[in-house]
């Protein structure tokens, strides 16, 4: 699909997330924005384990006024490899920003009674060239729902993800991301199954970056999304300062950039190679793409690679505090 295609289509997603503060801004992003109707919200591991990542996706939708939306709780580890240290030294110990989301705020809200993949692949197989997958997770669920019903991979309309880097140092390894880092054999399976993929990668993640003043006009305005991403950036602020040295409250914009891709693809400029995810050794998790175009003969994928940071952010926040 032609990026002109993207912009003059309305985009009925799966959103498939470990909330996660990074996810709340991207999931907020979506229901206030024309552009996408979000049909449903899967849950795995990451941010946090899935109970809390589920939790954290119902409380989001109560607080959007969206309860309609289904939820469906998915995997809490890996497909082959044992589940490693999950992010609450990112995200807080509720993976929220340490706001005290303990429980369900609405207690008629309860997550489906079908696992993530299986509501992924129905939900695909039964609206055919209508649904975009936005993964902002480790990919098992999408892994596992390729393992249950392959022909997704041909009625998805396409696939867009927030993970992996081609250019940019890794963020959990010197090579590697941390949603491919955590699952790199869902993820090679989702970069191999001949779909179309968009990474939307640490290369464009790591160049956008809020600040304290990005948030203070957020938690002025008289918008509760906006309010709400501004209470629970301190936590994640705190952790861009100490990880990385980021001055006046910085922080990487990282999920939100799988949906802004949507919205408006021409924010971004990308480039097709295929991508290799190494499952061992010390390039375990990345996503290594063959640049020159002469090495594999995988599956291109639509790797982003500069994006407008001034004009990205500004769509953000005329959104969030509209």
């Amino acid at each position: 699909m032609t990026q002109s295609e993207i912009a003059n289509h309305k985009h009925k997603i799966l959103f498939d997330t470990d909330p996660g503060i990074d996810d709340a801004m991207a999931l907020l992003l979506a229901l206030v924005s024309p552009e996408i109707e979000v049909v449903g919200v899967t849950t795995v591991f990451g941010n946090s384990h899935v109970e809390a990542t589920t939790r954290n996706a119902l409380n989001l939708l109560d607080l959007a006024g969206r309860p309609d939306i289904p939820v469906a709780k998915g995997a809490d580890r890996p497909m082959v490899l044992p589940r490693g240290q999950t992010g609450e030294f990112v995200h807080g110990d509720d993976a929220m920003g340490n706001i005290g989301w303990t429980a369900v705020h609405n207690p008629d809200q309860k997550p489906l009674d079908v696992p993530a993949a299986q509501f992924i692949a129905e939900t695909i197989m039964a609206h055919p060239g209508e649904i975009t997958l936005v993964a902002v997770g480790p990919l098992t669920n999408v892994g596992l729902a390729l393992q249950l019903e392959p022909r997704i991979a041909q009625a998805a309309r396409g696939v867009v993800i927030m993970g992996g880097s081609v250019a940019t140092p890794g963020n959990v390894s010197p090579l590697a991301e941390a949603n491919i880092h955590n699952d790199p054999h869902a993820a090679a399976l989702v970069f191999g199954a001949g779909w179309d993929v968009t990474m939307a990668g640490l290369d464009v993640t790591m160049a956008v970056r809020m600040d304290e003043d990005f948030f203070a006009a957020l938690r002025r305005s008289g918008n509760r999304f906006g309010q709400f991403i501004g209470q629970i950036a301190p936590c994640y602020q705190q952790f861009h300062r100490e990880r990385y040295g980021y001055p006046d409250g910085g922080v990487d914009t990282h999920d939100p950039s799988a949906i802004a891709y949507l919205i408006d693809p021409t924010l971004f400029r990308a480039e097709r190679w295929s991508v290799v995810v190494p499952l061992d050794g010390p390039a375990m998790g990345a996503t290594i793409a063959d640049r020159r175009g002469r090495f594999w003969t995988t599956p291109k994928v639509n790797c982003l690679m500069q994006v407008d940071a001034a004009r990205f952010l500004a769509m953000f926040q005329a959104r969030l505090t509209a």
